[in-house]
């Protein structure tokens, strides 16, 4: 549409920018000091750049100086939830000027990036407690195991089911289940690292896989977590406790490759623990 060798979708992070959809760059990131999405993010409309070697911010810029001789940029931020993720940014290595209908199919082409990053949210949402959910879990960890396994770090597993859930329901009415459910998901929040990925699976079940954690740190994790959710229900004093079993496993690079292999071994260990309480 707009006759330029490079186009891609960047998301912005505190100290990269990710190339996630890309074409003219062999890059898969760069640094955000040197990116010129990380100022486009900071506007609201269209952040464009006709020359950069005439433009003080990005004149030594090593990407202007260097390949790919960035002269021209033009991005668009994008937004989710009143969050701005990065941009849709298109790029030429000579300068060019950029008219306002240019800005508004720019702009048109950005939402409809920012549509399809909201559909991938509610698919892999859970709508009442939004943490992941199943599918969203499994893409995720995988990622995350692939990682670990790349660099030869250790990962745990921990899957877990919440106890007396069904009396609870039963008793006090579904809205209080919700409830339990939300306080449950929003406890992990606060507990585990932004580097953790943690999910509501369905039903009374959650996992979160603990990177770079052997299985011994796995437990000194959980151990912090249930003196946590125990000091909460003391403050509700709801009549009832939320409590959960939990089953822990680590992950081996050479014995286990796949996320649903984890998550068997955990839930049966997790049931182990379950039957050991009745």
């Amino acid at each position: 549409m707009f006759g330029v060798p490079i186009a891609l979708v960047s998301l912005v992070d505190e100290n990269r920018q990710w190339f996630k959809s890309c074409i003219g760059l062999d890059a898969g990131e760069t640094s955000r000091d040197v990116s010129f999405c990380g100022h486009a993010i900071l506007g609201d409309g269209v952040f464009i750049i006709p020359n950069a070697l005439e433009d003080n911010r990005f004149a030594d810029n090593p990407l202007v100086l260097g390949d790919p001789k960035i002269r021209f940029y033009a991005g668009c931020p994008l937004c989710l939830n009143g969050h701005k993720l990065g941009t849709l940014c298109i790029l030429d290595q000579k300068p060019r000027s950029f008219e306002k209908d240019d800005i508004e199919a720019l702009k048109d082409l950005a939402s409809m990036v920012e549509r399809e990053l909201a559909a991938v949210q509610l698919a892999t949402l859970d709508e009442l407690t939004n943490i992941s959910n199943r599918r969203g879990f499994m893409v995720l960890a995988q990622h995350s195991l692939n990682l670990c396994a790349r660099q030869k770090i250790p990962a745990a597993l921990v899957f877990l089911d919440l106890d007396k859930f069904k009396p609870i329901n039963d008793k006090y009415g579904h809205a209080v289940g919700d409830r339990v459910l939300v306080t449950f998901a929003s406890q992990m929040k606060s507990s585990f690292r932004n580097s953790d990925v943690f999910a509501r699976l369905g039903g009374d079940e959650f996992v979160v896989l603990l990177s770079n954690t052997s299985k011994e740190q796995a437990e000194e994790i959980m151990v912090r977590f249930n003196r946590s959710l125990k000091e909460i229900n003391q403050q509700a004093n709801r009549g009832y406790a939320v409590t959960f079993s939990y089953g822990i496993v680590e992950s081996n690079p050479e014995k286990y490759t796949a996320i649903d292999e984890l998550l068997v071994n955990g839930d049966t260990l997790m049931y182990e623990v379950k039957r050991a309480k009745r």
